[in-house]
């Protein structure tokens, strides 16, 4: 018996119940779609630790959980929210803020660029 894992619309992954075997090449697919580098010693190790999911994934499968109430959450706790208001005491001006660098341009902090304007 199996069950396909579909990873959005990708080819799903055939997964063998009580035999969570992944291959290399799946754990190889799984890190492109992640968009990781890995080595080939990386590789080897997470297709067990993948593996080793799968299989605890598995476990939890067997569990009979007929009887059992859904949760979404335990505290019992509901809209725990607070009042959304400033308090003026804890309000850094602009120039307590930009105390600490040197670095400004016209009130604003300079900060390297994070973004390519090609992609």
């Amino acid at each position: 018996m199996y069950i396909n894992l579909q990873i959005y619309t990708v080819k799903p992954i055939r997964y063998y119940i009580g035999m969570a075997k992944l291959t290399l090449d799946d754990t190889k697919k799984v890190a492109s779609l992640a968009r990781l580098q890995l080595t080939d010693k990386e590789i080897e190790k997470f297709t067990k630790q993948l593996s080793k999911v799968l299989d605890h994934i598995d476990e939890l499968n067997q569990i009979d959980t007929k009887n059992v109430e859904p949760t979404s959450q335990t505290t019992g706790l509901v809209n725990v929210l607070r009042n959304d208001e400033i308090d003026e005491t804890k309000v850094l001006t602009q120039d307590e803020a930009l105390s600490g660098t040197e670095n400004t341009i016209n009130g604003f902090f300079v900060v390297p660029q994070i973004l390519n304007k090609n992609v």
